[in-house]
């Protein structure tokens, strides 16, 4: 019976598949026999990477204070408790997607486990997700030698992220052609037929019926029509697909379409080829990446190539110079410069036009420009059209409406799904940026050339970083809620503080932290960092739930509406009377309990100053 492609055995969350590969890098040079391959996932359990379930309370400890150090000894020790029945094979599996990515060669018939110069790259301090991820999606093909789960027997003969481009592509065109203007492809559309496209030559079948999905559901009268037909046509589909009439397995597939074409869409996304349009609800080719989508669009047809072994599948993954881009010549180079230059001029006159001052840049003359001096200006381009569109996200961020749809955006931020994070982390980057006069407020997410965010930001920095006239700080924010959110949060947020601090001492650094609920735990850390030090030296933390944050943005209405001015010498207020309160306070209870007070009488000083 045939299967849809999906994404979610091969690629994990980003940030664990980092944290997996850096264990691994500690048996470089290794064998990866059964011997290493135990070693290896009793290391994770050392890193905390992995939790069995069979624990006692003594080993549960471990687990639960994450300032209690794990000796190896412990970690083998609750490795060889599981019984497994073949322990070996618990290092195999984990480190499976690593070598299905092209990360490392962690297998017993290699000479030793290696990380692949893709690996390397991962592993580095300035890695570029969307590089990262571009490059593996290029090339990732089913069938694959390295892989039986989906083979060419199953009908499998494409490369699923190019695929979908065509298909997107194919669908545009026809749309066109039916007199419409092209919008890309719906989230439904996508889930139903991007993943079901699995042969490359069948591309122009899948957009035609996909044209013929979306014409039957528009010409439905009301909303009752249009739910029987997409019922109705989705069933069909899924009965031709799997070539099956049995009702369970027809509905199995509807329901894991869903997710796979969620999952899809989250991953191509990083790639920066793919644009989110039609109040987020439309996946489209990414119109500032045009030349270099036709290019590659002309060039790969998204059939699969043929290699003899796994090994040497896994060596193209991992090379991180193939494959050749093929608009990496000079002239389509030339094209790709002179068109972001233009983009770029576009932003700087609009900006200027409403009297905002902007950052110098040293345009350059493309015509006189090689094929490497090309690549590195476009991306320097990019890297300040980046800072323009925060430059404009500020502006606009100013207006009253704005704020207020921050307000509505947070009160409904649990109604995101499984995008509530990065939501978390855009909402609160443009709820800082309302607050007027900051230097610069940076956001260390992924984003997309439309500089929307494609990923949280990467556990080894900051989620946000704050720079005003005064002082300067870093602003953390989590959905989590329960006991994981000192886990996760606790140490990480004194750790990424601390590095700020060394790297812009020039001022004083605060750290804003916004949860949905403040975890009694993670409030414990704080104020021991706070009171007492952390490696040394007290910080400023100041924790404060979605809701409180809320209110701030509510205050700044008020003020706004009354044409006043709010600035950073007010939040800096605010932030030294919710630290002030430790030093009077008995405990980190009593501490969060006098939060919502100190915002009162802060608002009230506020706006009797004003």
């Amino acid at each position: 019976m045939k299967k849809p492609w999906s994404i979610s055995t091969t690629v994990r969350n980003p940030d664990r598949l980092r944290d997996f590969l850096g264990v691994l890098k500690e048996l470089e040079g290794q064998p990866f026999n059964s011997e290493n391959q135990i070693k290896y996932q009793i290391l994770l359990i050392e890193n905390r990477l992995y939790k069995p379930t069979n624990l006692t309370k003594e080993q549960q400890e471990y687990f639960d204070n994450i300032e209690k150090e794990m000796p190896f000894s412990v970690a083998r020790e609750i490795f060889n408790a599981q019984g497994y029945e073949d322990p070996a094979m618990r290092g195999r599996n984990s480190v499976a997607p690593l070598n299905k990515m092209g990360l490392c060669v962690a297998k017993n018939s290699a000479d030793g486990v290696k990380i692949t110069p893709l690996g390397e790259y991962f592993l580095s301090e300035d890695y570029d997700l969307g590089k990262l991820f571009f490059i593996h999606f290029l090339k990732w093909q089913l069938p694959n030698p390295a892989s039986t789960t989906f083979s060419e027997n199953d009908g499998f003969a494409i490369k699923p992220f190019i695929g979908a481009l065509h298909l997107i592509n194919e669908v545009n065109k026809r749309w066109a052609k039916l007199g419409n203007a092209p919008i890309g492809i719906s989230k439904d559309e996508f889930s139903l037929f991007a993943p079901t496209l699995i042969d490359y030559r069948n591309t122009e079948r899948q957009a035609e019926k996909l044209i013929e999905y979306r014409v039957g559901l528009r010409s439905q009268k009301d909303d009752k029509g249009k739910k029987q037909f997409r019922e109705k046509f989705r069933k069909d589909f899924a009965k031709s697909f799997l070539g099956t009439s049995k009702s369970g397995e027809i509905a199995k597939l509807l329901n894991n379409l869903k997710d796979y074409g969620d999952n899809a869409i989250r991953y191509f996304r990083l790639t920066r080829y793919l644009h989110i349009r039609g109040g987020g609800f439309y996946v489209d080719l990414e119109p500032r990446r045009s030349i270099e989508i036709d290019k590659l669009l002309l060039t790969d047809n998204a059939a699969p190539l043929v290699f003899k072994s796994a090994d040497e599948y896994i060596e193209y993954l991992a090379d991180i110079e193939q494959p050749v881009l093929p608009w990496e010549t000079e002239p389509e180079l030339k094209k790709i410069a002179e068109n972001l230059n233009q983009d770029v001029r576009r932003y700087v006159s609009g900006l200027e036009s409403k009297t905002i001052k902007v950052p110098t840049f040293s345009f350059r003359e493309i015509k006189f420009l090689g094929t490497e001096q090309l690549k590195q200006h476009i991306e320097e381009l990019r890297t300040y059209r980046r800072k323009l569109q925060e430059l404009e996200t500020h502006f606009e961020s100013q207006d009253i409406s704005k704020i207020q749809e921050y307000v509505d955006a947070l009160k409904n931020i649990h109604q995101s799904g499984n995008k509530k994070s990065i939501e978390l982390e855009k909402l609160s980057t443009l709820a800082l940026n309302a607050l007027n006069d900051a230097l610069e407020i940076k956001p260390n997410y992924p984003v997309g050339d439309d500089n929307e965010p494609t990923f949280t930001a990467p556990a080894n920095k900051p989620d946000i970083e704050c720079f005003y006239e005064k002082f300067n700080s870093v602003c953390e924010v989590t959905m989590l809620t329960n006991r994981s959110q000192w886990y996760n949060e606790g140490q990480p947020v004194m750790r990424h503080v601390r590095d700020f601090e060394n790297s812009h001492a020039d001022k004083v650094a605060y750290c804003l932290f916004i949860a949905p609920r403040l975890h009694q735990d993670t409030i414990e850390t704080f104020w021991m960092a706070i009171k007492y030090g952390y490696k040394g030296t007290t910080q400023r933390i100041v924790p404060l739930s979605i809701t409180q944050f809320i209110r701030l943005l509510e205050i700044l209405l008020e003020i706004r509406k009354q044409g006043k001015r709010f600035t950073h010498d007010e939040l800096l207020g605010l932030y030294e009377q919710i630290l002030g309160l430790t030093k009077i306070v008995k405990h980190s209870e009593e501490w969060i309990e006098q939060i919502p007070e100190a915002i009162t009488a802060w608002q009230k000083s506020i706006l009797a100053k004003q």
